[in-house]
């Protein structure tokens, strides 16, 4: 029962981390006034978001917080942002 609900915790956890790292993204894409500074910082703020998601999944799962998992969770949303800010 406690693994299962380990994995139903860090799901949730992940996807609500998630959905706001995707959504500072979007907020990027449609600032009202763009300029290269703010849309970046958005990024970067995105892809810090994508980290804390993977640093809490392995906090609920006990695993060490020095993973080379969290630079993915970083890199992604912000790759991701990048490319969709700067086409």
């Amino acid at each position: 029962m406690t693994r299962v609900q380990q994995w139903v915790m860090s799901s949730l956890a992940v996807t609500t981390i998630a959905h706001l790292s995707a959504g500072l993204i979007i907020a990027a894409m449609f600032l009202p006034n763009p300029n290269l500074a703010s849309e970046v910082g958005l990024v970067v703020i995105a892809g810090a978001f994508g980290a804390i998601a993977v640093v809490s999944a392995l906090a609920i799962h006990k695993k060490p917080l020095a993973s080379w998992w969290v630079s993915i969770g970083f890199l992604v949303p912000t790759a991701v942002g990048l490319v969709l800010v700067l086409r």
